[in-house]
């Protein structure tokens, strides 16, 4: 926590949101480009290092708690057993951080837990105009296209303080004409909001604490209350349903395409491209269409992936290309490639100008420097050296159905066609097997694996089996060309 820092960041997370229409999962942990909603909330509250960081849950509490643990274990969530309003959750998180012995002095960040496109930067303006305007309250607003739904805000016409915030519903024509709205994110200092708060009550039409009247409450205190409009307006849509959902995952994916594009990434088509916010690049990257980066991808400097991939928590090194492709958590080399149509799970690594060709599926395996499996092929619990070449319609057998089992292939290898490698086995370096082959056993380094029946041929057997067929009927024509009959060998 730095000298600027406030001393805490309240999360209010513990609606809901039944407009979501969701029986399995409550509104904070629908996903935004790759985070929950609460976390872009504490992703944003963390920006700030405050003194404390505390979520306040409450429906599906469970769910959060182990969602906060396990991906924001900085994060305190502290139950509101029943909702009863915005102003008993703050109450509530202050309670818990007093009955552990921790007294606030300083600013205290009130935001929201559906809030995505809420960045730390705005939330940093926020609290640095509070204290520079010596504020007992300060309110975050927006000026927006379409304020209709929105609490109004009314300004002091002299000093330009908040006067009130009036609700849609009460609001007169004249109110109803203001486009700037409240966003129901606060900064307070600590001491006055405890002593507001107690001041709080819920007589009104919900039955409810309200934690807008804690702004009248200082007001008539005597103590400013100031407000801050937000730079873009957008930062502080709220979700209430999937609709809204769906469209502040276009806007945030905007954002970060944007971001990326001016750090020296080509995007070809914005429209179809989708990143998720743990993504990282370098420059000179290209992303072609219809291509999805989730988790942790990585794109290295001058790599090129897509069309029509996706890639999860992939690693794509400098120059490589990716076509076509389904990855997650592999490693892609420095000058390789892999694609068009592969699919690369998880532990797949591929090592510089490595090639991984069309309907290939490569798990746990790695192949080395400049090997190939070009077409058609599984490689499963595998090692591949470098400079192998992996024949067409090869098969690491890794699983006995009760183990897996490793192949190991070594460097400067020839494998034949249709090869099925029975693991465990191992293919000394230099070898070769030949194509059709069964390899159960080793090979030696520079020997030659054979693992196949003797090929026979059964004359006249279709003539005979198959009588009146338009085979039999092509055989047939071709004794009558004079066409050699082989005879069985």
């Amino acid at each position: 926590m730095s000298a600027n820092s406030p001393a805490a960041v309240v999360v209010l997370a513990a609606g809901g949101g039944t407009r979501m229409k969701s029986n399995r999962l409550p509104k904070v942990l629908h996903e935004v480009c790759g985070r929950s909603l609460v976390g872009h909330a504490v992703a944003a509250a963390e920006e700030l290092t405050p003194g404390q960081l505390v979520v306040v849950i409450g429906h599906m509490r469970e769910k959060v708690a182990e969602h906060l643990a396990a991906h924001h274990p900085g994060a305190r969530p502290v139950v509101q057993a029943e909702q009863n309003g915005t102003g008993h959750a703050v109450r509530t998180a202050l309670e818990a951080l007093a009955a552990d012995g921790i007294e606030l002095d300083g600013t205290v960040i009130v935001t929201t837990g559906d809030a995505p496109l809420l960045t730390g930067g705005t939330l940093r303006a926020l609290a640095g105009a509070h204290a520079e305007q010596g504020n007992g309250v300060t309110v975050l607003t927006a000026v927006v296209p379409e304020p209709f739904g929105y609490g109004r805000i009314l300004r002091d016409e002299a000093d330009g303080a908040v006067a009130a915030i009036v609700e849609e519903k009460d609001a007169s024509d004249a109110q109803r004409a203001i486009d700037e709205i409240n966003s129901g994110v606060f900064a307070f200092d600590a001491k006055l909001l405890v002593g507001a708060l107690a001041e709080v009550t819920t007589d009104n039409a919900q039955g409810e604490e309200y934690l807008t009247d804690t702004l009248e409450i200082l007001r008539r205190a005597g103590h400013r209350v100031g407000a801050v409009v937000a730079a873009d307006y957008r930062d502080i849509l709220g979700i209430n349903d999937r609709v809204q959902l769906a469209h502040a995952r276009r806007l945030l994916n905007d954002r970060l395409l944007e971001r990326a594009m001016r750090a020296g990434v080509t995007v070809v088509d914005p429209a179809t491209t989708w990143f998720d916010v743990q993504v990282s690049y370098e420059p000179d990257a290209v992303v072609l269409p219809n291509t999805q980066l989730q988790g942790e991808t990585h794109l290295g400097e001058g790599c090129e992936v897509g069309p029509n991939s996706t890639l999860k928590d992939t690693r794509i090194g400098a120059g490589a290309c990716v076509s076509n492709t389904t990855a997650n958590g592999a490693e892609v080399g420095e000058l390789a490639t892999a694609g068009p149509y592969a699919y690369l799970r998880p532990g797949a690594r591929l090592a510089r100008k490595a090639k991984v060709g069309t309907y290939v599926e490569v798990k746990n395996s790695e192949l080395g420097e400049g090997a190939k499996v070009p077409h058609l092929s599984y490689i499963g619990d595998a090692t591949i050296g470098e400079g192998t070449n992996v024949g067409a319609a090869s098969v690491t057998v890794n699983y006995d159905g009760v183990n897996k089992h490793r192949t190991v292939i070594g460097a400067h290898c020839r494998t034949g066609s249709d090869n099925m490698f029975i693991a465990p086995v191992t293919i000394g370096d230099g070898a070769y097997t030949a194509a059709g082959s069964v390899i159960t056993n080793d090979v030696p380094a520079g020997g030659l694996g054979v693992g196949r029946a003797q090929q026979r041929n059964i004359a006249g057997w279709v003539e005979r089996k198959r009588p009146g067929s338009t085979s039999a009927q092509a055989a047939a024509a071709a004794a009558d060309r004079g066409a050699e009959v082989p005879t069985e060998a």
